[in-house]
């Protein structure tokens, strides 16, 4: 594939990941006081934003293998995009939290099935040398559409739509984010292999790893209890909205202290990174747990990026 085609493809894939971005971020603050609105208490947004977190690194153990095994990646990328979009519109149509759960494990799926065939369609689009820049490029416009989305999100709850208005909009963008495809080139042409894999294959420090990091996982929870901690903090009429801006605040410093974040990893390493990302978090969710003004929901959010940024 030609410099100029590869380059294209990391642009499309860019401009993809943005507009679903956008549409994600959307419904991502609004979707916790959805279920709220629908009687939907602790238990219900716990199922949903575990499920939520939880489902699509499930489906990445398979769909990556899978699209090997094709020798195809687009097909897959594609349909985890589509299958994303049809969970986001039949969001608007939920009316119980259990249709929400379900409608939003539809649209995890997509994103499960998508992610680690799209990432190798990245890799494949650069050469070597230039794969950072190709993923760096990518990040950066997701981040971007994050920032953009919960603004977004934040307008259109002023304008006084509805929750199912929000949804549509947000479906019709993620629907907007396949049609770059068309013109997104495939590179990947490997023969179709078969894999074994074994616990025993697992490199000690990667299996180190990965305890420490299923160990956060299970102390770990949704951002959704935040929304409304954020949310009972605020009172009147301009709760909700407080609680969407805040939302915006998280994603505005996680985008702006990424990139320092990762350089910074690089100069004393990932570990100590990783380290103080985890009690950075503990610290966090411990002070949603005891705020009570608007100051302190302003700085905890602002930490919560801070996290996301490290981890």
């Amino acid at each position: 594939m030609s410099d100029a085609k590869t380059g294209r493809n990391i642009l499309l894939l860019g401009l993809v990941s943005l507009l679903n971005d956008i549409s994600s971020e959307i419904i991502q603050p609004v979707l916790p006081l959805f279920i709220a609105s629908l009687g939907g208490g602790t238990l219900a947004v716990g199922l949903v934003g575990g499920f939520s977190e939880g489902l699509p690194s499930l489906i990445k153990l398979f769909s990556g293998c899978w699209s090997d095994r094709m020798g195809r990646r687009k097909p897959l990328v594609v349909g985890g995009y589509a299958l994303s979009a049809l969970g986001k519109i039949l969001l608007a149509a939920a009316e119980s939290w259990l249709a929400v759960f379900l409608a939003k494990s539809l649209e995890r799926c997509g994103k499960g099935l998508r992610s680690g065939p799209r990432d190798a369609m990245i890799s494949e689009s650069v050469a070597p040398g230039g794969r950072g820049r190709g993923f760096g490029l990518h990040r950066a416009m997701d981040s971007t559409g994050a920032v953009i989305g919960s603004l977004l999100a934040y307008s259109l709850w002023q304008m006084g739509l509805s929750y199912s208005s929000i949804f549509l909009v947000a479906g019709v963008l993620a629907l907007l984010a396949l049609l770059p495809f068309a013109k997104v080139k495939e590179s990947y042409s490997a023969p179709k292999c078969e894999y074994s894999w074994r616990l025993s294959d697992i490199p000690p420090d990667l299996g180190r790893f990965l305890a420490i990091a299923c160990l956060f996982a299970l102390g770990n929870f949704s951002y959704m209890f935040f929304i409304l901690r954020a949310q009972g903090v605020f009172s009147g009429a301009e709760a909700t909205a407080s609680a969407l801006l805040l939302y915006a605040l998280f994603n505005s410093t996680y985008a702006l202290l990424a990139l320092p974040a990762g350089i910074w990893s690089d100069r004393i390493g990932r570990k100590r990174i990783l380290a103080l990302g985890y009690a950075l978090f503990a610290l966090t969710a411990l002070g949603f747990s005891l705020v009570k003004s608007p100051a302190g929901l302003i700085i905890l959010f602002a930490l919560y990026g801070l996290v996301y940024a490290l981890v």
